[in-house]
């Protein structure tokens, strides 16, 4: 990155730099991928989905209608099991977004509901964009691809709780409180899935309410796991998939407060309290007249080690423009997610295989332009179970058949719309201002300036400053410590939980400093120069897995316990 916005750093800081991939563990493969046929007493299903949010659930709604329809033709498939497998202990827990959606792929998955039925907060009819300094906010045009008229200010949680029901009333088999760890393969094909055991101790041994691991076998495995899903990474190793640039991502802290005044629109800003150097921006949104969402969003392959997207969030709420809507008000709840941000240059050459595909943001079907990724998510559900239902109707459920879902994908709007602003994100890699105008000459020309791709690194492989924060002390009203803020997730993680982050060998002081800054969650500490791991604390949000330890699947309903996030 340009070293634009450097001036804060000291020369001794600058001479000390930290390349997260070099202290990174590898992804363990030999335990996400098993060459091996599900044992006598697998499940049997037909198709399982790998996560219950708007891709999986999109994904088992429109399969589930196709088989109904084509069974009430005279010549249909006959009965097919569907099952859905999702890690938290309800639908909707481990689900985080702003969030504002596109209703499009909402109409295209349920047309005979009017928008009136769909579970959405309100209509968005007013919005802002500023420029904020530590002490004001510049109002400044919407950027074209930021409009939000026609879209729905939502709750995710709710979101997926509805689309459960809607499955569940269609005999989908909803399987909560279910992660799964491993991908199991024969000749190259996926054939099942095996589960993650519950109840083992910090050494991984069944204590007395242990439930072992669950083989599921499938004709098609669809892979809805949300951001940095770990099986879509192991498969996309063990197959060689390539794509023009590695997916890059940002972490998002949010929370929900209830206030005394009323938000009359949706609020978004740029500026502070980021570094020039990092990339990212806040917002505001209303859902209902005394209830907000608030949070901040910043890309991982920021320069500063010390750089903290919770600690920069409770500073963020002091602002003017923030505090007279929160002040007198009380945190409801928090949490943190990351989201893929390379967009089209970053996607996989293919999202298919033999016996399975990928889908939503485990694919990077997120457009960070225009803030959007959920009606993507349910579309790419969609187009998927197509080409599923087409693969068993043939009886042939090979790379070749469900290669029909790759071209779906390339034929439609999710496409052309990532393609239309593939570079804008990747722009600000050069720094915010110069970002900013690039990326405002490739809104003008539809995506053709500058003319070919910007390459960027993966977020890992971008060195970092080891630099020194500043002080912040929470004041308990307005901020909140990272402890108070994980109780405000509803974190429901055993403390004998087994370790399911994996921290690479000789981590340095400045290692461990930079993950604990980089953990919205408090996972990581210092304690005598050493890293100390607190693995209990993990609400999920995956940036460890990005930039510091891996993250593996746990025993179901462990992490965050969301409702209206």
């Amino acid at each position: 990155m340009d070293p634009e916005g450097l001036s804060g750093f000291d020369a001794e800081d600058m001479s000390k730099r930290i390349r997260p991939l070099d202290h990174q563990a590898k992804l363990p493969l030999d335990k996400l991928i098993l060459d091996e046929s599900p044992d006598s007493e697998a499940l049997p299903m037909d198709v399982a989905f790998v996560g219950g949010g708007p891709a999986g659930l999109a994904g088992a709604i429109e399969l589930a209608r196709l088989v109904k329809k084509d069974n009430e033709s005279g010549d249909g498939i006959g009965e097919v099991e569907i099952a859905v497998l999702e890690k938290a202990g309800e639908l909707g827990q481990h689900n985080l977004s702003g969030a504002v959606v596109n209703p499009r792929a909402m109409r295209e998955l349920f047309p005979e509901l009017g928008e009136a039925d769909f579970p959405f907060r309100q209509r968005t009819e007013k919005e802002a964009v500023y420029m904020l300094t530590a002490g004001s906010a510049i109002r400044i045009p919407t950027p074209p691809t930021m409009h939000n008229k026609g879209n729905y200010i939502a709750s995710i949680c709710e979101i997926v709780r509805w689309l459960g029901e809607k499955a569940e009333g269609l005999g989908v088999n909803l399987f909560t409180g279910f992660p799964v760890d491993s991908l199991l393969v024969k000749d190259k094909k996926v054939v099942g899935l095996r589960t993650t055991p519950a109840g083992l101790d910090r050494e991984g041994n069944a204590g007395a309410n242990a439930e072992p691991a669950m083989d599921i076998m499938a004709k098609v495995v669809a892979l809805s796991e949300g951001s940095r899903g770990t099986l879509s990474q192991a498969y996309g190793q063990w197959q060689g998939l390539d794509s023009e640039n590695p997916q890059i991502y940002a972490l998002g802290v949010k929370e929900i407060w209830e206030t005394k005044k009323p938000l009359d629109r949706i609020i978004h800003t740029l500026g502070w309290p980021l570094p020039k150097t990092a990339f990212g921006g806040s917002w505001m949104y209303p859902l209902e007249p005394n209830l907000v969402s608030v949070g901040l969003v910043v890309g991982l392959d920021y320069q500063s080690s010390s750089l903290d997207v919770h600690v920069l969030l409770q500073k963020m709420k002091s602002h003017p423009l923030f505090k007279p809507y929160l002040e007198g008000g009380s945190l409801n709840e928090w949490g943190a997610k990351t989201i893929p941000e390379g967009g089209f240059y970053s996607l996989n050459s293919r999202n298919s295989g033999d016996g399975i595909v990928i889908l939503g943001d485990s694919a990077g079907l997120v457009d960070v332009p225009s803030l959007k990724g959920i009606h993507y998510a349910m579309q790419s559900g969609m187009y998927a179970a197509r080409a599923i239902f087409a693969a068993l109707k043939a009886q042939d459920c090979s790379a070749n058949k469900l290669a029909a879902y790759d071209q779906m994908l390339a034929d439609s709007y999710v496409m052309s719309d990532l393609r239309r602003t593939r570079n804008i994100r990747l722009a600000f890699k050069s720094g915010f201002y110069s970002g900013g105008l690039k990326a405002g000459l490739m809104t003008l020309s539809g995506g053709r300036f500058p003319g070919g791709k910007i390459s960027v690194e993966e977020d890992a492989a971008e060195t970092k400053i080891a630099d020194l924060p500043e002080s912040f002390t929470p004041d308990g009203k307005l901020s909140f410590s990272k402890v108070d803020a994980v109780f405000k997730s509803g974190n429901a993680t055993r403390d004998t939980i087994p370790q399911h982050l994996i921290v690479g060998e000789d981590v340095s002081e400045e290692v461990a400093r930079m993950y604990s800054h980089m953990c919205p969650a408090e996972v990581y500490d210092l304690q005598d120069g050493k890293l100390i791991v607190n693995a209990p604390n993990c609400i999920d949000c995956k940036a460890t897995d990005v930039i510091g330890p891996r993250w593996t699947p746990r025993e179901g309903g462990s992490g965050p316990r969301y409702r209206r996030m």
